[in-house]
């Protein structure tokens, strides 16, 4: 059939069967935890309930429905159950202040909201009476005085009006309004027509190696532009979808699902790999030789060179004794995963690409519905920090400031009620995206590399522009730097905030004879200082003088989304990160004054 709207999707998987299943989660089942399985049919049937749900309450095509949970079944059921109807989703991070809740419910006039749990319901409840489209709250789990999901749910359903309202629902129309939390000011309602994303996955169909009928684990938030479009995706595929329980047991649901893909940000690999790092530092002997001889075997890995006969000799044992390690803690039989919204580490994807764990980068933005970009499996169709050759049907291209603009069916329709900011983006059809970036040539396709925010270009004293994710980035490959922010407006030098890497620290500290425990003795060290310094200076001689880390301060807290430091997609919130330090920011420039 042809699909031309999201939910036709689901209507094109049942007409090949509809006993599969398509969505599992862990329930409680006399106080144990077990996968619940949910197949096409009973998705279709979940979804067709919420519809009749909404119809009985009056919801018209164009109503806006919040949408504040984990992942979850629910969370599929509610958002298909709107687009049946003509109405939208409008997902929210479970994780946003009640401030932005407020202006989110007010700026998209949110009809009913559906909650996932007791802390959200908490948040959104005082709304009630402050907004007043606001007609109710539904929770997914039970709590007292609130609407239960499951329990408002009609049994009896009149088909013949949704499918009336189903055909109604046109390509153009608004599929969802996607708020971006972004890194200043107030969110913007992105507005997604179904052509939009309809067209963008179909395009990453093209060049993503989904298989049929395969399994994935789903945990990055479904109220992400990414996921969301990911869900889809892997519907088209009737692939089974397994959410994690929470990001504290992605480790034992991969053992348990064993998928055959899923999608991640750089955080949370670099944290699997902290942790096979930490295993291999407390190795002794020959075990700990050989595990690091299969690191440094590693880092010799480039992507589609054949080596030679000796090194693929000492690679295959490398696989087999130390590498095959890795493969087991993501489940044992990941085919690929995919990763964005932020630069992974070279180093990182050097690694695992030489454990045979296929790492793809991808870049989009959620104005973009939200693939522009993507690497490919075949490894003569990925290069190593770039995001990858521009997906079938869209365009990219570098403005003359180095700016990345794009063209497509794509782009956004345009910000909610915010005409304004719309014509900022989007001009003559080629949408603005705020990145900086270059071409990266290689057997004569052109990869997309991301260097920097536009917005982010900062100018020292001495009128010199400076890039501070690229150097950033690039001092990230450092194993003993975790995270990192350059500082430098309108000062004389550049200067950085640095969160070391405790669990790298630590082992070095203990191989070279320093007894430290906490991370406030690691940042005091003043062996440790001498070390982050030879790795920053290191890292310096990539940069023009101008651009070089003159002072750094290292830091004793990870930055985290729960902290504020980071946004929900894990980039950088600078301006709380530099008001927060700020003391130790003065503290670096204080010879300026």
């Amino acid at each position: 059939m042809e699909i031309k709207r999201l939910f036709d999707f689901l209507t094109d998987q049942l007409e090949k069967g509809g006993n599969r299943p398509l969505i599992s989660a862990k329930e409680n089942v006399a106080g144990v935890k077990k996968w619940r399985h949910y197949t096409f049919t009973e998705v279709q049937q979940y979804a067709n309930r919420v519809s009749h749900l909404l119809l009985s309450l009056g919801i018209q095509p164009g109503d806006k429905i919040a949408l504040i949970a984990a992942n979850r079944p629910e969370w599929n059921f509610v958002d298909i159950g709107c687009q049946q109807i003509g109405a939208m989703a409008v997902p929210m991070y479970p994780t946003i202040s009640e401030k932005d809740y407020e202006f989110i419910f007010s700026d998209a006039g949110i009809k009913y909201a559906f909650v996932g749990d007791e802390v959200i319901y908490n948040k959104v409840k005082p709304l009630m009476g402050r907004i007043a489209s606001l007609r109710g709250i539904y929770s997914f789990d039970k709590i007292s005085g609130a609407d239960h999901f499951h329990e408002c749910l009609p049994i009896s359903i009149d088909e013949s009006e949704i499918q009336l309202r189903k055909d109604a629902v046109k390509d153009s129309d608004l599929a969802t309004i996607i708020y971006t939390s972004g890194t200043t000011g107030n969110p913007k309602g992105v507005m997604l027509t179904h052509k939009n994303i309809v067209s963008n996955l179909l395009s990453v169909r093209e060049v993503t190696p989904f298989a049929e009928g395969e399994k994935a684990l789903s945990f990055l938030p479904l109220c992400h532009s990414f996921e969301r479009v990911v869900f889809f995706a892997y519907l088209s595929y009737g692939i089974h979808i397994h959410y994690a329980e929470n990001l504290e047991t992605i480790g034992e649901n991969l053992k348990e699902v064993s998928p055959y893909c899923f999608t991640t940000v750089p955080r949370l690999l670099e944290k699997v790999y902290e942790k096979i790092m930490e295993k291999g530092n407390a190795l002794t002997g020959f075990k700990r030789k050989l595990f690091f001889w299969s690191i440094d075997l590693g880092l010799q890995y480039e992507l589609g060179v054949n080596k030679g006969f000796w090194y693929n000799f000492q690679l295959g044992i490398a696989r087999k004794l130390v590498f095959s390690k890795w493969q087991e803690a993501l489940g044992g039989r990941v085919h690929f995963i995919v990763t964005g919204a932020a630069a992974m580490q070279p180093r990182l994807i050097k690694l695992f690409s030489a454990a045979g764990v296929n790492v793809i980068e991808g870049y989009g933005l959620t104005e973009t519905s939200p693939v522009l970009c993507a690497n490919r499996l075949d490894e003569t169709e990925r290069v190593i920090g770039t995001v990858g050759l521009p997906i079938p049907g869209v365009e990219v291209k570098l403005a003359e400031d180095g700016e990345i603009i794009a063209r497509g069916p794509n782009i956004m329709k345009g910000y909610y009620n915010r005409q304004d900011l719309t014509d900022e983006v989007i001009i003559n059809g080629w949408f603005h995206t705020g990145d900086i970036g270059t071409w990266v040539e290689k057997d004569g396709k052109k990869f997309l590399k991301i260097t920097d925010r536009k917005k982010e270009l900062f100018k020292t004293s001495g009128g010199k522009y400076v890039a501070p994710q690229v150097i950033e980035n690039k001092m990230k490959e450092s194993k003993y730097i975790e995270q990192m922010m350059v500082v430098g407006d309108d000062r004389k030098f550049v200067s950085a905030l640095i969160v070391p890497s405790f669990t790298n620290l630590k082992d070095w500290a203990a191989q070279n004879g320093i007894e430290v425990e906490h991370p406030h003795q690691i940042v005091d060290n003043s062996k440790i200082k001498e070390l982050i310094n030879s790795e920053v200076e290191k890292y310096n001689k990539d940069f023009g003088h101008w651009e070089q880390v003159k002072k750094f301060t290292l830091l004793t807290e990870e930055w985290t989304v729960e902290g504020g430091q980071l946004t929900p997609t894990m980039k950088v919130k600078r301006k709380i990160v530099t008001e927060r330090y700020k003391d130790n920011v003065e503290k670096m420039y204080e010879s300026e004054h």
